[in-house]
């Protein structure tokens, strides 16, 4: 992406997006521990910049890149202008001339973020004297945001299973799954990340309550249906 600012105020807008590009790999989930922002050396620099910082992810080997964020200058559109013959600056009303914009560039993939949201999210924990795998992806990049579980695959808990899952899935990206043991499905989903589950029992027939089961703190809490899709927002958060 290119940022295109006034000169002058290049240094202030590069800044910006340094502290903006910080906060957003944090709003993935991705801990402040594993971040930092280093400056590019006068060695490092490439010709046409004015300074580079690189926002660095603690990989398994290492400290290294996982986005830079240069200030070109108007080294770009001034490129363009030579080699097209057409100008590329624009009438600056406030100072009465014309004006060829600097630009700041972030520069981030897709790829590498999302590994780093991996890498970050993986844990192995012991439960009970039990391996606990578990992927504690930020539900904003959670594939699976709920998942809606009955506790067996019992005809009476069917038809109340499959009304609390066509509710849900109206507002979140929901997976059912009634197949093995409880305790089986919910391994699974720890261990692709799916923040919360939501399970109906035989009391959920008398009570119209469900069970919300928290992903990370493994924490239980009943709730009742007209409510939980109330309840699954205030606890996900703010999603896209």
């Amino acid at each position: 992406m290119e940022f295109f600012c006034k000169p002058g105020t290049d240094e202030e807008w590069h800044q910006h997006w340094l502290e903006f590009r910080l906060n957003w790999h944090k709003s993935l989930g991705i801990k402040e521990s594993s971040l930092r922002i280093r400056e590019h050396e006068k060695a490092e620099l490439s010709h046409y910049s004015k300074a580079t910082y690189d926002i660095e992810y603690l990989y398994p080997m290492g400290w290294s890149e996982l986005e830079g964020i240069a200030n070109r200058t108007d080294f770009d559109l001034r490129q363009h202008a030579q080699f097209s013959g057409k100008s590329l600056s624009y009438f600056d009303e406030e100072s009465n001339e014309h004006i060829v914009p600097y630009v700041i560039e972030p520069a981030v993939g897709v790829d590498r973020t999302f590994l780093v949201c991996l890498y970050d999210a993986y844990v192995e924990e012991e439960v009970r004297g039990e391996k606990r795998t578990v992927l504690k992806l930020h539900p904003s990049v959670a594939p699976i945001k709920v998942a809606v579980l009955p506790l067996s695959r019992n005809e009476k808990l069917g038809p109340l299973a499959k009304e609390v899952d066509a509710l849900v899935r109206r507002r979140f990206t929901t997976q059912f799954d009634d197949a093995q043991s409880i305790g089986r499905r919910y391994r699974r989903q720890d261990e692709i990340g799916t923040p919360l589950c939501v399970t109906i029992d035989f009391d959920s027939l008398e009570d119209h309550s469900v069970t919300i089961r928290e992903r990370d703190s493994m924490e239980q809490s009943r709730v009742r249906i007209e409510e939980l899709t109330d309840v699954l927002r205030d606890k996900l958060g703010d999603l896209p």
